[in-house]
């Protein structure tokens, strides 16, 4: 397939939520069944967040989360199954990893299930000392009830 044509936006306001959700339905089991509105609320709270078109057909989608500086991490890669093999994905990670919110700091995490490979040919390298947790509850505590003033 000629790929030439694909195009990728850093505009997280191109964003058709409608297609993002079918994109993950279908390529991503770890994210199926997300809803929109959660969808919405991660991208607002994320930098870069990019995505990946053939024409008005959302093919690809990759966002992360940085400090600037020390640490970022890559969340929520995917790409349609008509479009992988292509490098494709490669390309997309590479986006991110060159936006300048990410390129300059010390290190970028990425969690992954199944694509340790892809992503060991990009450059990560498995990371065995960051390997905790913390599957958040609500807290019964008196300090769950202050007040936090944000500013």
């Amino acid at each position: 397939m000629d790929c030439r044509h694909i195009q990728f936006c850093a505009n997280p306001d191109a964003i058709d939520f409608e297609q993002l959700q079918a994109l993950f339905n279908l390529a991503a089991f770890w994210a199926k069944d997300r809803r929109v509105e959660d969808w919405q609320i991660a991208i607002a709270n994320s930098s870069p967040v990019i995505s990946m078109w053939d024409g008005q057909k959302l093919i690809g989608f990759a966002r992360a989360t940085s400090d600037g500086i020390y640490r970022a991490t890559i969340w929520d890669v995917a790409v349609h199954p008509d479009y992988q093999g292509l490098g494709l994905g490669r390309k997309l990670v590479e986006t991110v990893l060159s936006h300048p919110k990410v390129s300059r700091v010390e290190r970028v995490y990425l969690m992954t299930t199944n694509q340790q490979q892809f992503y060991e040919r990009i450059g990560f390298q498995s990371n065995s000392t960051t390997t905790m947790v913390l599957f958040n509850q609500p807290l019964d505590t008196p300090c769950s009830a202050m007040a936090i003033e944000m500013g």
